[in-house]
């Protein structure tokens, strides 16, 4: 098991040394993984930052992020519900 709490829309790290999901209060969680000849956890996930994504509800909703080659960037689709002030 991965997270500690629940998460969903996983998405790897193209090297596959990391496992990121949207946690149940809608954090970008990083979890460190192994993948030799077994796989393993290599720590505890760490929250990377806050998301307009909630997973409790959506879980069915994959595709809503996705995560660059390096693992570094990522995009977010959401729709704006506010005009933003200039």
């Amino acid at each position: 098991m991965i997270s500690q709490g629940g998460g969903s829309q996983p998405l790897w790290r193209r090297d596959g040394k990391e496992l990121f999901y949207i946690s149940m209060d809608g954090k970008a969680m990083a979890a460190p993984v192994s993948t030799g000849p077994t796989f393993q956890r290599g720590g505890p996930p760490a929250a990377l930052f806050a998301t307009p994504i909630s997973d409790a509800g959506f879980a069915l909703l994959n595709g809503r992020w996705a995560v660059m080659p390096d693992g570094r960037k990522f995009l977010i689709n959401w729709v704006l519900t506010e005009a933003a002030s200039c």
